[in-house]
């Protein structure tokens, strides 16, 4: 019975767990290093994985910020990083930021005006000013335009309906109304805000297809442009209706540069929690934002794993000292964090093969089981046996 559970392949897996345990390199699906690092005090071993430059070359690379990084080893006792590579004391800024979906950017008008003629619509805002107003209701301010296209001027001075019109035409319908009040009224009138200019301002979400909406004024693609070739973007689309229009663009929600945190739950699944980048984090302030190592993190098993920058090298591994940057304030392994990098942080070693143990004795526990059940049922029901009884 224990020959068909070893070629079930459990006892494999227990086996692959506690070598990965014990200093082993047991990741068949990358790349990796297959000589053991010595283990750590204090702990079962120091498996952490250590990758290798596909091409050749040792696992160096530069990345798109300008400066370059190499995947450390863990020695001994600490982990010791390369002096160039970006950590809490040593930070670089990061490259202009790209805009993707769903990012959220807002924009804001420094100069909408529309192509004359313009005909005012309902929902408009206009800016109305009469001279020789009655002293007790001056004429002045913004006006809205109601829903059937009417303004309302006053108590006294009534409703007038400016709709379809242009500025002068409206000018000369609000002048004749007044003109039965008043003597000798002037007027001045101005579009403000436009409906179709409303549209434009404020946050907009990038779409799944990388556009952002501009109401009336049609759709605009911003997806891998920055904030300020995404303004001329729009800028030139805006130029077919508006005159020589001036808009700001900025990034209100950066919700497309994430940054991963990955807990080992020890043999029964990993968690995962999104994050997104700032450009100031560290492995320190990703892991206070998931509320700190839960109670199967082993704390001498922690690394960043930086995806490559290009399909012919290898991620790399840069294993994180736990204790010496949170007891020790060891500032070399509290590496600053970019776009894409995963924070993992594996369970207890002993955790992991207790439970794959489990998973493998599971099934001769139910089998003995079973079997002891079935030997009392046979006892209880089976055939009774006779008794002899001899008299003197």
């Amino acid at each position: 019975m224990l020959t068909s559970v070893v070629q079930s392949g459990w006892i494999t897996r227990v086996v692959a767990a506690v070598t990965v345990g014990v200093g082993g390199c047991a990741t068949p699906s990358r790349q990796v290093c297959p000589n053991p690092l010595p283990p750590l005090p204090g702990d079962i071993g120091g498996g952490l994985i250590r990758t290798a430059n596909v091409a050749g070359g040792g696992g160096d690379e530069v990345t798109p910020a300008g400066f370059r990084m190499a995947a450390p080893l863990l020695s001994h006792h600490k982990a010791q990083p390369e002096p160039f590579v970006p950590h809490e004391l040593s930070k670089v800024s990061l490259p202009d930021y790209v805009i993707e979906p769903p990012d959220v950017l807002v924009i804001n008008a420094a100069k909408l005006v529309p192509r004359p003629p313009y005909r005012l619509e309902p929902l408009d805002t206009v800016i109305i000013q009469a001279k020789g107003a009655l002293p007790n209701e001056p004429l002045s301010g913004e006006y809205v335009i109601e829903p059937e296209g009417r303004v309302n001027l006053g108590r006294s001075y009534g409703t007038v309906s400016i709709t379809g019109l242009t500025a002068d035409e409206a000018k000369g319908v609000i002048e004749k109304q007044l003109k039965e009040i008043l003597a000798d009224p002037t007027v001045y009138i101005a579009p403000s805000r436009t409906r179709p200019l409303q549209q434009i301002i404020g946050e907009h979400l990038v779409r799944p297809d990388g556009k952002v909406s501009l109401g009336t004024y049609g759709f605009v693609s911003v997806v891998g442009l920055t904030a300020l070739q995404a303004r001329q973007v729009i800028e030139n689309h805006l130029s077919a209706y508006l005159l020589n229009p001036v808009v700001s663009v900025d990034v209100i929600a950066y919700n497309s540069k994430i940054i991963y945190v990955i807990y080992d739950q020890g043999g029964t699944g990993q968690t995962i929690i999104r994050l997104p980048v700032t450009g100031n984090d560290t492995v320190l302030d990703v892991i206070g934002q998931v509320n700190g190592l839960n109670s199967v993190a082993s704390k001498r098993r922690i690394w960043v794993a930086r995806p490559a920058r290009s399909p012919a090298k290898m991620c790399q591994i840069l294993p994180v000292d736990w204790v010496g940057l949170t007891m020790e304030a060891r500032t070399d392994t509290n590496y600053q964090l970019f776009p894409g990098d995963r924070v993992y942080v594996q369970a207890k070693p002993i955790i992991t093969a207790t439970t794959y143990l489990n998973y493998a004795l599971a099934p001769i526990e139910r089998l003995f089981g079973f079997t002891l059940l079935g030997s009392g049922v046979v006892q209880n029901f089976g055939p009774k046996g006779t008794t002899t009884t001899t008299t003197p």
